[in-house]
């Protein structure tokens, strides 16, 4: 049975229109970078929760909308979280868990198995995907797509993170399975990213790198 169906809200603008609010967009994102040191600064929950909601408006397999996010300013969660996280790093560091060339790969950004940031930052947000579903009674409900409509969220945070004018950090220490465990989330979803969100500090620099040209990474057909 289809579902019912609504007019579209969608404004419609002249091409030069158009093609200025693409390049201001641009723009501002390519002004976007990576930060690893925080302020403290507190950033009000409304901000917080207007980026999840942008993020939990992005597409989805059959609309199943399977993520969760959850938003933690709370200091001794975030401690919590620093600690199972730099144990993680630890290994992958320290101990090599990565191998080598992965390590090699990494030299060049200065990172290592200390993580101040999670608690430093006012704010984390940790991003959940749900392999499936629970309806009312129980059952389990197949997702679709699970790992690609997470990315165009995370995607979708990221960039109104950017946009609000903040910074932010994408910290994935592997395995995450601490995160399920001290945000209590249930079995069917799994950690994809922890988000640091805040000010940057006064002395916060970033590695000098960059981005491809955008020849190199896309093609056209005319």
């Amino acid at each position: 049975m289809t579902a019912p169906h609504t007019p579209l809200d969608f404004h419609y603008r002249p091409i030069a229109e158009v093609s200025s609010r693409a390049r201001e967009f641009r723009d501002l994102m390519q002004r976007r970078r990576t930060v690893r040191t925080f302020s403290d600064t507190p950033v009000p929950r409304e901000t917080i929760e207007s980026v999840i909601a942008t993020a939990a408006s992005a597409p989805s397999g059959a609309n199943q909308q399977p993520w969760h996010f959850v938003a933690i300013s709370n200091p001794e969660t975030k401690r919590q979280i620093r600690e199972a996280a730099e144990a993680e790093e630890y290994e992958f560091y320290v101990n090599k868990r990565a191998g080598e060339q992965w390590l090699k790969d990494l030299a060049h950004l200065g990172t290592d198995h200390h993580k101040p940031f999670l608690e430093i930052a006012p704010w984390l947000i940790v991003v959940f995907g749900a392999r499936y579903g629970i309806d009312a009674n129980g059952e389990r409900v197949k997702h679709y797509y699970t790992p690609e409509s997470v990315g165009i969220a995370m995607g979708l945070l990221i960039a109104a993170v950017h946009n609000a004018g903040l910074a932010s950090l994408t910290h994935t220490p592997a395995p995450m399975k601490f995160l399920s465990d001290i945000l209590r989330r249930p079995e069917n979803e799994s950690p994809y990213l922890i988000l640091v969100v805040g000010y940057p500090s006064d002395d916060c620099e970033v590695p000098a790198i960059e981005r491809k040209p955008l020849a190199q990474v896309s093609t056209f057909f005319e």
